[in-house]
């Protein structure tokens, strides 16, 4: 479900006939009083939110939902003036997900609303799988052959950047930034010894890590 507060009847018609034509539910209120009553009976799944507003403006609504934590988390979009800088600071400053500049386009409304919307789905925890090893995110275990292998978090986020990127060769240095974090103070040497430690638990599955010689290492099947 989506709610669209914006007071231009017009233009709230033929976004809302945009939206269900595009396969969502929507609502459309001409100002807050009705958009609050709604909230009550129904939590959005993302709401486009008009800055000039009749009584309570825009910014003021935006505020009061990222100020509750039944609404916090909602994804918001604000329409805003299209010369309007200052609106559109303000909105992503007080919490707007993203922002429309009138007068926009349909499509580019709905390209918005389902990019907004990925970003803001929660990721399901994958099962990665590469020769025998399994990698269960949900759980933060690793098997070798259906048997559990116990792995310090640095080994287990190695094993994860290259079970993710089966095939894909990583340099020393961006292995060592990607695990260790840019602001890590060491060399690259590291890398090489929790490559090292890793392919020894694995047993005969860390054959499938393979060295590439002056680069760096990659997953295999």
């Amino acid at each position: 479900m989506i709610y669209y507060v914006e007071d231009d009847s017009s233009i709230r018609d033929l976004m809302l006939y945009t939206l269900k034509a595009s396969g969502y539910e929507a609502r459309g209120f001409a100002d807050s009083r009705g958009f609050w009553e709604a909230l009550k009976e129904r939590t959005p799944d993302l709401i486009l939110l008009d800055i000039m507003l009749p009584g309570e403006d825009g910014i003021s609504i935006l505020k009061k939902l990222r100020s509750s934590p039944v609404t916090e988390e909602i994804p918001i979009i604000m329409a805003t003036a299209k010369d309007s800088e200052y609106d559109k600071v303000i909105g992503l400053d007080s919490g707007a997900d993203d922002y429309l500049a009138k007068p926009f386009g349909m499509m580019e409304m709905i390209s918005r609303i389902k990019a907004v919307l990925r970003r803001s789905s929660p990721r399901q925890p994958e099962i990665l799988e590469c020769g025998g090893i399994k990698l269960d995110e949900g759980r933060h275990v690793v098997t070798v052959n259906e048997k559990n292998v116990a792995i310090t978090l640095k080994e287990y986020e190695l094993l994860k950047l290259l079970m993710e990127n089966v095939g894909q060769v990583f340099t020393r240095e961006v292995l060592l930034s990607k695990v260790w974090g840019m602001d890590f103070i060491g060399e690259t040497r590291t890398v090489d010894v929790h490559i090292g430690t890793l392919r020894t638990k694995l047993a005969e599955c860390g054959k499938l890590i393979k060295t590439v010689r002056g680069v760096g290492y990659k997953m295999e099947e």
